[in-house]
């Protein structure tokens, strides 16, 4: 009977993947300080999956949009508030929940965690991403001060005219649920809107040199561009201002900011 309930009812829920780029520490004077790509993570207090770290996420009200649960459950989650957020995907395979038929809509959300102003919550930790990639796999080191989660994802392609991949997790150390496929799919997702969308200032402070702004690319990419191809990307998306920042031995920079009216 309740193998039979668990198919016949299913709850709504939504799971929100922040995204963030920080400063790491100053290796050479003479150069800008490494990047590092973060995503946001909470400790789950409750079962199932209890003591393991998930994505900010919970169940959808009856008197709520998937979107307005996504504000609910940041705040409480994770002290967040007014961030940038898109709808990610639908996960909806039947036994991605033990407790039930659970079905998430997932959200991408983008924040230049450098400026936030309210503080995060205990239970809440930004995570390093370390991704590598193979034709089959895509692999990924998330750590902070204290922790490290390792899973891997296993890729297949399902449709070839539109080069469509499917992924399976096949290592999973300590993140709940699902979570590993949502991180790999937003990822993957950010990659392509960075190219023909300027969702990335959303990650960025009002004013940064092009280095900065090239760094962030190419970690989000996770290869090195060639600086005539990055000069293509952000040709109209930024404009020079009159502002200077020093950085490392060199000289000064120039800062840029976006400028939408440039598009």
């Amino acid at each position: 009977m309740k193998e039979n309930i668990k198919r016949d009812f299913f709850a709504l829920t939504t799971d929100i993947l922040v995204f963030s780029v920080s400063n790491g520490e100053i290796e050479d004077v003479r150069k800008l300080s490494k990047k590092h790509f973060n995503v946001l993570l909470v400790k789950r207090n409750i079962e199932p999956f209890k003591g393991m770290w998930a994505l900010p996420g919970g169940y959808v009200k009856a008197t709520e949009t998937t979107l307005e649960a996504t504000d609910r459950i940041l705040l409480k989650e994770t002290g967040l508030k007014k961030i940038f957020k898109e709808q990610l995907y639908t996960f909806d395979e039947v036994n991605r929940d033990p407790r039930m038929r659970t079905i998430s809509t997932s959200y991408m959300a983008l924040i230049d965690k450098n400026n936030i102003k309210e503080n995060l919550n205990e239970e809440a930790s930004w995570f390093n991403i370390e991704l590598t990639e193979t034709e089959k796999q895509i692999k990924i080191v998330l750590s902070n001060d204290s922790e490290t989660i390792k899973f891997s994802v296993k890729k297949t392609l399902k449709e070839k005219t539109t080069k469509r991949n499917e992924y399976s997790i096949i290592l999973n150390d300590k993140l709940a649920f699902d979570h590993p496929l949502i991180m790999i799919v937003g990822i993957l997702r950010l990659r392509e809107k960075i190219k023909d969308t300027d969702i990335i200032f959303n990650m960025l402070p009002e004013y940064f040199t092009l280095g900065e702004l090239q760094q962030i690319y190419e970690i989000i990419l996770n290869k090195k561009l060639l600086d005539p191809a990055f000069r293509r990307i952000i040709a109209n998306k930024v404009e020079k201002t009159d502002k200077m920042m020093k950085t490392g031995g060199h000289k000064p920079s120039v800062l840029f900011r976006y400028s939408s009216d440039k598009q």
